[in-house]
């Protein structure tokens, strides 16, 4: 299957939209039950998303393929090989596995430091060593790419997309990554739940854009179909997209995004595509 379950809500209170806090470890262990069950095999995680990786490892993922990610490397790192081996070591330690399928780094801007290059033969020894099969980086914009891709080969990339953040399709970098048989996962379809949000709810901070709501709520109206589905319908309706990494903050939502995932598809979706970062970068949001 190309979902993929991520579990920053298993650590942290994410997303704008989430209004139950951190899922609770009986649920995170209903929702692994749930996903094994419909064939979900790989989850995302990172070291930065609080406890996840530990509630993770106290669930079982013996059945499960694993991502995580490692944080920014600090600047006055003196041992490039001992950080990264901590961490690794670490995260397999909390997550009770013995390899990763895919370590990445969670700031591509890393790998441009002065640092870069012995962090990139890191990364490559540890798919030697066997505790990872594949290494990568999750991206925030097209951008990175520019300056990183022709430098570092890389297994994976991580990246936003959703029905306003198209930018990923846009620069032409989707088609270039999977010419070249890079993996390529879609993360944020719901833009870490903003498009879910009820026209009302929107918090008064995104106004600048309630051509877009409108525009956006319109289209649902007149369609009669349901936010959930139109932003993992438009996800899935890119065949470049080899996983759709979604989040959820209960078994209920994830059988319910199971169903839509396998129901009949959507074909036509509403253009409210956005460049404006203000928008589409969670990061710039408080």
């Amino acid at each position: 299957m190309r979902l993929a379950l991520g579990t920053a809500q298993f650590g942290l209170p994410y997303g704008i939209s989430n209004k139950l806090g951190k899922v609770s470890q009986s649920e995170i262990s209903s929702m692994l039950r749930v996903a094994s069950k419909a064939g979900i095999d790989l989850l995302d995680t990172a070291i930065s998303y609080g406890e996840s990786e530990s509630c993770l490892g106290a669930a079982d993922v013996s059945n499960f393929r694993i991502i995580t990610k490692l944080p920014s490397l600090p600047i006055d790192c003196g041992d490039i090989s001992n950080w990264v081996n901590k961490h690794v070591n670490a995260s397999l330690t909390r997550l009770c596995v013995k390899n990763l399928d895919t370590l990445l780094l969670h700031n591509s801007e890393n790998l441009l430091s002065n640092n870069g290059g012995l962090l990139y033969q890191e990364l490559q020894q540890l798919k030697i060593n066997n505790k990872v099969e594949k290494i990568g980086i999750s991206i925030y914009s097209p951008r990175e790419l520019d300056a990183i891709y022709e430098k570092f080969n890389v297994d994976l990339i991580q990246t936003p997309f959703n029905l306003i953040d198209q930018r990923i399709y846009l620069s032409g970098w989707l088609d270039e990554l999977k010419a070249k048989n890079v993996e390529v996962h879609a993360r944020s379809i719901f833009l870490q739940g903003l498009l879910l949000m009820k026209r009302d709810a929107i918090p008064s901070r995104f106004c600048a854009w309630n051509f877009l709501w409108d525009k956006w709520n319109a289209w649902l109206d007149n369609n009669k179909a349901s936010a959930v589905k139109a932003c993992l319908d438009f996800v899935q309706s890119f065949n470049q997209f080899d996983r759709i990494i979604v989040g959820v903050d209960t078994t209920i939502q994830l059988n319910d995004l199971i169903k839509i995932f396998n129901s009949e598809k959507l074909v036509d979706f509403p253009k409210i595509t956005s460049s404006d970062e203000d928008l589409i970068n969670p990061s710039r949001w408080f």
